[in-house]
């Protein structure tokens, strides 16, 4: 039986959402969803990220993403500040109970993901983390991004 690599990393994916929502709501009671989840998450890698690269990376419309702002912005969890030089945007900020929120989903992450890797062996683990780096390079165009600068 042959196995379809996309598949298969959309599958883990999924699993992984599956498993790690599970284990936040046994450990919290905020009533997030998980795509609110990863909006913080996305929040705290990347303070002042436009509601547009949120939704973009975020893999929603717009709206979608205004409206996951709202609910979390109403929750404490994130703040709306306009751009200094341009108000037409809105950054997004974490406050200091979003901070706390994501460090405990950072600990959940953690243990998924140790969970999920506990039959692999510390070299099969890097050998997959080279492999899957090497295909979302490729994918995400970063392998013709450093080519161009090697011979630029």
């Amino acid at each position: 039986m042959e196995t379809n690599v996309a598949f298969l990393c959309n599958d883990i994916a999924r699993l992984f959402r599956k498993r790690f929502c599970e284990e936040v709501r046994d450990t919290s009671s905020s009533g997030s969803t998980g795509a609110q989840w990863r909006a913080l998450l996305i929040v705290e890698r990347d303070q002042g990220i436009s509601q547009g690269m949120l939704a973009e990376r975020l893999d929603v419309e717009p709206i979608t993403a205004c409206r996951m702002v709202d609910r979390l912005e109403q929750a404490g969890f994130v703040e709306r500040r306009r751009h200094p030089d341009d108000r037409r945007v809105r950054q997004l900020f974490l406050t200091e109970t979003g901070t706390r929120v994501v460090c405990k989903l950072k600990e959940v992450g953690a243990r998924t993901l140790d969970s999920a890797l506990s039959r692999l062996s510390e070299d099969e683990v890097e050998h997959l983390t080279q492999f899957l780096l090497k295909v979302r390079d490729t994918l995400s165009g970063e392998d013709d991004i450093a080519a161009e600068r090697r011979v630029g």
